[in-house]
């Protein structure tokens, strides 16, 4: 397990490259969920989401230990962090995607640098594939959350939660395979313990829920929820013990329930967020927190909405 020093050489290791996110505010957000609410802002974050945290602090630890290739299996967020990296510190990366990826994803991985690898249509197919590519090209392969250093990447969120206000009664983290989660929590329950973290899971890709409750990994089938980014099909074998240890809650949300908080974020608090964020918006709003009156920080964990698909997210 990762402790919270890690968190803090993360922190360290990651400063030049990763932005200090700003905390944003509703009144009317608030006021419907009856608590203070105050968004953490990753879709602000460079490359429009969290992963450039953990991207940059694996990448970089790669190359101080002499990789001159990295390779990734993504599409999203993930691909988009490691390309982007890989450019800054001039070493090459290799993206697999799926043969179906959105052009608009490939389009900003090249953008970044990354070369596109079209693999299969599940990441059953692609992980293998981005490993062998990193085996015949003498890189080094990097996991999208099932890593220590990437864990600990995603984790300074949660020092900055911490130093932006100190006060805070809780923090409403997403949860797709654990490494933002996993992360945060080690970086607040070991600093201030008393500050609840709860997750979030879309009704749909319940298979953190389910494990949790049956306090093993428990994997299920591949899903159609609206949150893409939260689609992994089990927790990680390195992040689920940590949620164990230390998450204080885990609630579900249904697809009506993230749309709408998707909406109201779009068009009352001007923001382009994923659906994938608006779960811990939803989860506020639809008093699926076991306490009100409260500071609470919903993390918005990225921006990269597929515009395409924003009208298809609100008319449905």
């Amino acid at each position: 397990m990762i402790h919270v020093e890690d968190v803090r050489e993360a922190r360290r290791r990651i400063a030049d490259v990763v932005r200090v996110t700003p905390l944003l505010t509703s009144e009317q957000l608030s006021s419907r969920c009856g608590n203070e609410i105050y968004l953490k802002a990753e879709h602000l974050q460079k490359t429009g989401s969290f992963k450039i945290r953990g991207a940059t602090n694996k990448v970089k630890q790669a190359v101080q230990e002499g990789a001159t290739h990295v390779t990734a299996a993504s599409s999203g967020n993930h691909g988009q962090a490691v390309a982007y990296i890989a450019q800054r510190l001039g070493i090459s990366a290799t993206i697999v995607v799926p043969e179906d990826a959105a052009t608009c994803k490939t389009d900003a991985i090249r953008a970044y640098g990354g070369e596109i690898v079209p693999c299969g249509f599940t990441s059953a197919e692609r992980l293998p594939r981005a490993k062998e590519i990193a085996a015949q090209r003498n890189g080094v392969y990097i996991p999208p959350y099932d890593d220590p250093f990437v864990m600990a990447g995603q984790g300074t969120i949660g020092l900055e939660i911490l130093e932006q206000i100190a006060d805070a009664d809780a923090v409403i983290v997403p949860i797709g395979g654990g490494g933002l989660i996993s992360g945060i929590l080690t970086a607040i329950k070991e600093t201030n313990p008393q500050v609840k973290v709860i997750g979030v899971e879309p009704a749909l890709a319940n298979d953190t829920w389910l494990s949790r409750e049956r306090k093993e990994i428990v994997s299920i089938p591949a899903t159609k929820t609206i949150a893409d980014g939260l689609r992994t099909s089990q927790p990680g074998s390195l992040t689920f013990p940590v949620l164990m240890k230390y998450l204080d809650d885990l609630v579900l949300v249904s697809e009506e329930e993230i749309r709408h908080a998707f909406r109201f974020v779009l068009e009352r608090m001007k923001q382009m967020i994923e659906p994938s964020s608006a779960t811990t918006v939803a989860a506020a709003m639809f008093g699926k927190l076991p306490f009100s009156g409260k500071k609470v920080v919903t993390v918005i964990s990225g921006g990269n909405a597929d515009i395409g698909t924003i009208t298809d997210i609100l008319e449905q």
